[in-house]
């Protein structure tokens, strides 16, 4: 088992990769707030972004049924909250890309859309 473990640890070392830029703090005026939009089959989804420090920020996600609160890391405008990444791309807008299974057929595809901040 400990040479399964090994295998995997190096691999993942090998394989995840790394950028050498560091994390700088964000304005907060940018992100903060309540992000809105809807993806293409018509579901909603809500994102609400509070408590920034830094280049931390407090995050709830919200799509029908799904909802996640996460501590999230900014870095070059982007931030990730489960399966669903966030990047500012204008003032007030940001798109959002997240990886959804299809139950019946198992195949992952990448669902993009497109939020605005609700003044």
């Amino acid at each position: 088992m400990a040479d399964v473990l090994s295998i995997l640890s190096s691999s993942y070392r090998t394989t995840v990769p790394t950028t050498s830029t560091k994390y700088v703090d964000v304005n907060p005026d940018k992100f903060k707030g309540s992000w809105e939009g809807a993806y293409a089959d018509k579901k909603k989804f809500k994102i609400d972004i509070s408590q920034i420090s830094g280049f931390r920020a407090q995050v709830k996600y919200s799509s029908g049924s799904t909802v996640k609160y996460q501590q999230v890391l900014i870095k070059d405008n982007t931030f990730r909250v489960g399966d669903t990444k966030f990047t500012l791309t204008a003032n007030n807008k940001a798109t959002i890309k997240t990886a959804v299974t299809d139950p019946a057929t198992g195949s992952t595809y990448l669902d993009t859309a497109y939020a605005i901040r609700n003044q």
